[in-house]
């Protein structure tokens, strides 16, 4: 009987041991060369670490498609990768960060003499007598706290002002249609992300460097002096801004360029304004100021997206992981420049992530700036 009962007593008395090498941790499967090749020699961070959190970015489930990503430290390249079908080569549409390379626009023009923050904008409708909407300020439209009604998502879709604006009735003046619209607030007093006022700005910068109506010619002024003054000087050299059928730029959501184009925007904004070689492109004053909350919303500077807490459940980046310096420029379905001052690294994710995929997607992100100790 005794025998009979010991290989069961074994087995029971085996049965922490059992237990204890189901709580060790998984083999982490071994890295591909795809993900060992996207690390450079000197990457700033463990190499291996690196590796693995820049691949999960592109193999893990739920995260949608990247399809480029960049790691800047110290402003060289610390990991680059892109997906099948894509490389260096490749432009990527901006959607709404091309809003942040608005704003230096209308800084440039501002540190030119020919804007001033805290004044009325020169457009005609509003300067009529009585107009109210001659009340709104340059720095307003930049903090997105205009007033004007700009709904910029509508249910149905088509209500939404940036599609019609983009899409329907204002798609070949798309200006005039922004502009076109009343208070529904104070101006000043609310905080309402609208990509119709970012053309508003687009049309002022036009405003400003032509007297002329001609599409040709506004497109011309505000092409010549962003590449002679910005693109050029960055050695942005890929860059390619869309303007509607009246010659305005689509400085909220159309511009294209290549990842590494991305990056070096991202990296002159983390220099704060100024090139690679040290020259001063926009005032250390102006980027500080697009990096700073606005009185009406903790997360949000000037057509800029901060790496605050606001609060709220969802946030746009990750204040609980990364210093409250950190800045973004942040376009539809997941396009993003990163840029973390203080620990010196920018990070470019290009791609298309719906709405659910995106806090994910971010947590991987923000798993890659993590690697980056700040200084």
């Amino acid at each position: 009987m005794t025998l009979r009962r010991a290989p069961l007593i074994c087995s029971i008395a085996m049965l922490p041991a059992l237990a204890a090498c189901g709580d060790t941790a998984p083999v982490e499967e071994p890295l591909s060369e795809a993900a060992m090749a996207a690390v450079t020699a000197t990457p700033g961070a463990p190499e291996k670490k690196l590796a693995r959190a820049v691949d999960e970015t592109f193999t893990k489930d739920g995260l949608g498609e990247t399809r480029a990503l960049i790691v800047m430290q110290d402003g060289k390249i610390a990991a680059e990768r892109y997906a099948e079908g894509y490389d260096a080569d490749t432009r990527f549409v901006s959607w709404s960060m091309a809003k942040t390379i608005t704003a230096v626009l209308i800084g440039m023009l501002v540190a030119d003499g020919r804007l001033t923050l805290d004044q009325s904008p020169p457009i005609p409708r509003w300067q009529r007598p009585g107009d109210p909407r001659s009340d709104i300020t340059l720095r307003q439209l930049l903090q997105m706290r205009s007033g004007l009604r700009h709904t910029e998502a509508g249910d149905p879709p088509y209500d939404s002002s940036e599609v019609r604006m983009l899409f329907l009735d204002g798609r070949d003046d798309m200006a005039d249609y922004a502009e076109s619209q009343p208070l529904e607030d104070e101006p000043g007093r609310t905080f309402e992300y609208s990509s119709n006022t970012t053309v508003i700005l687009a049309d002022i910068a036009a405003r400003v460097l032509t007297d002329s109506d001609d599409p040709d010619t506004r497109r011309k002024a505000v092409g010549d002096y962003l590449r002679s003054r910005l693109f050029g000087p960055l050695g942005m050299t890929s860059v390619v801004p869309e303007y509607d059928a009246s010659g305005t730029l689509i400085g909220g959501s159309l511009m294209q360029a290549t990842a590494r184009d991305w990056a070096k925007f991202g990296e002159f904004l983390r220099r704060q304004g100024r090139s690679e070689n040290g020259t001063q492109i926009v005032p250390q004053s102006w980027v500080r100021f697009m990096t700073t909350p606005s009185p009406r919303q903790p997360n949000y500077g000037g057509q800029t997206w901060l790496n605050r807490d606001t609060g709220e459940a969802e946030n746009p980046l990750f204040p609980d992981r990364a210093p409250d310096s950190v800045f973004a420029m942040i376009g539809h379905m997941g396009q993003y420049v990163i840029v973390s001052p203080e620990q010196r690294v920018t990070i470019v994710r290009l791609g298309h992530s719906d709405a659910a995929e995106r806090p994910p997607m971010l947590q991987e992100v923000a798993d890659i700036l993590a690697l980056y100790p700040a200084r």
